[in-house]
C-alpha cells in the first residue's frame, strides 16, 4: 500500500508539474502575469513568494495542481492584475498557445521518457532473427542453439524477421516431421535438425527462443519514440471512438486505480515505471485536449470559435459553462473512485 501511494505521488507530481509548467512558461514568454504555481490541492503546506510577487506552493492533497494566471477572475484579495498582463486581455492566439502547451508538454514528456527507455533499456528486436534467450525444456535447448545465434532458414526457406521466422517454425513444426534450422553463429553457419512438437503450455509448436534486445542511439531513440507515441495515440483515440459508438464497454479508472497500477509499475523496476509515467503523461495530455468544459480543450474550443466568428462569448457565460463542467467532472471522478475502492477491497 505504501509503495503504491509513493509511486502515485511521483507519477502525479511529474505529469502535473510538467503540464502546468507548459502553461506557466508559455504565459511568461508571452508576457502574461502569473499569480501562483501550485502542486496539489487543498490547504497550502509550503509557500514561497518569488520574483514579481509570484507564489510557489505545495498543497495538502498531492492530486492535481494548477498555474493560476492573472486576469481570470481568480485573484485573492491582496492580488492585483498589472494592466495589459491579464490572461483575458490577451489576443486569442496567445490564449490558444497558453492553453495548448500544457498538453503539448505532457506529450513531449511521453516522447522523452520513451526515448530514454529505447536508449537505456531497449526493446525486443523484431527486425532480425537474433536469439536473446533460450527457454529451458524446449527443443532449442536440446538441439544446442545458443544465445546470439541468428536463424537464417527453416527447412531451406530463408527468413530475416522474427515474426516471419516464428510463423514458419509453427507451420513446419506442425507437420510432425524433423525441421532443419539454418543458423549463423559468429562467422560460422550450420544446420541443426530437430523435432518441434506442440507445447502443452502454449498449444502450438514452440522452438523455445526469445528475440534479443536492441538499444538505439540518441537520435534514433527520439525518432522511434515519436513513432511509438503516435501509434499509442491512434490506438487510444480509436478505443475512445469505439467506446462512444458502443462497440466496447467502458473500463475507466480513477486516482485509486491509478495508485494501484503505479505501485505495480514501480515494483516491476525502473524501466517499467518510466514507461508507465510515459503512458499516464500521454493520456493526460490527450484527454485534456478534449472539448469538454473545464478542461483545457473546452477553453481552447471557445478561443477557436472566437477566432473564427470574430466574436467573444460573454465572460460570465463562459465561466458558468466551465463551472458546470467542472462540477460534472468532479461528480464523475467521485463515482469512478468509489468503483475503484469497491474493486480494491471487495472483489479481491
Amino acid at each position: 500500500m505504501l509503495s503504491s501511494i509513493i509511486a502515485f505521488i511521483i507519477v502525479i507530481a511529474v505529469c502535473v508539474i510538467v503540464h502546468e509548467y507548459g502553461h506557466y512558461i508559455t504565459a511568461k514568454i508571452l508576457g502574461v502575469q502569473v499569480h501562483e504555481f501550485a502542486f496539489g490541492m487543498g490547504t497550502p503546506i509550503l509557500q514561497h513568494r518569488g520574483k514579481n510577487n509570484m507564489l510557489w506552493s505545495w498543497r495538502l492533497f498531492p492530486i492535481g495542481g494548477f498555474c493560476r494566471l492573472a486576469g481570470m477572475n481568480e485573484e485573492d484579495d491582496d492580488e492585483t492584475v498589472i494592466p495589459g498582463k491579464g490572461f483575458n486581455e490577451q489576443p486569442a492566439w496567445k490564449r490558444f498557445l497558453i492553453l495548448l502547451n500544457g498538453s503539448a508538454f505532457n506529450i513531449l514528456l511521453a516522447v522523452l521518457l520513451m526515448a530514454v527507455y529505447l536508449w537505456g533499456h531497449g526493446v525486443l528486436d523484431m527486425d532480425s532473427t537474433r536469439i536473446g534467450e533460450i527457454m529451458k525444456g524446449f527443443p532449442a535447448e536440446t538441439a544446442g542453439i545458443q544465445v546470439g545465434d541468428e536463424i537464417l532458414s527453416v527447412n531451406g526457406i530463408n527468413v530475416s524477421r522474427w515474426r516471419e521466422m516464428s510463423e514458419k517454425i509453427r507451420v513446419e513444426g506442425g507437420k510432425n516431421e524433423p525441421v532443419a534450422v539454418g543458423i549463423k553463429r559468429g562467422n560460422e553457419t550450420m544446420t541443426l535438425t530437430m523435432t518441434i512438437p506442440d507445447s502443452k503450455e502454449y498449444g502450438r509448436p514452440m522452438l523455445g527462443i526469445s528475440p534479443s534486445y536492441v538499444r538505439y542511439g540518441v537520435f534514433q531513440a527520439f525518432r522511434s519514440s515519436a513513432g511509438y507515441i503516435y501509434r499509442m495515440t491512434v490506438m487510444m483515440l480509436r478505443g475512445l471512438a469505439e467506446l462512444v459508438m458502443g462497440y466496447q464497454e467502458a473500463d475507466v479508472t480513477g486516482p485509486v486505480g491509478i495508485a494501484s497500477m503505479s505501485g505495480q509499475a514501480m515494483r516491476s523496476g525502473l524501466w517499467g515505471f518510466i514507461t508507465f509515467i510515459a503512458v499516464i503523461a500521454l493520456n493526460l495530455g490527450i484527454l485534456n485536449l478534449f472539448p469538454i468544459p473545464a478542461l483545457d480543450g473546452g477553453r481552447i474550443l471557445f478561443v477557436l470559435l472566437e477566432m473564427i466568428l470574430r466574436r467573444r462569448l460573454p465572460e460570465k457565460v463562459e465561466n458558468w459553462i466551465h463551472t458546470a463542467g467542472f462540477a460534472l467532472l468532479i461528480s464523475i471522478m467521485i463515482l469512478i473512485t468509489c468503483k475503484d475502492v469497491y474493486n480494491l477491497f471487495i472483489t479481491h
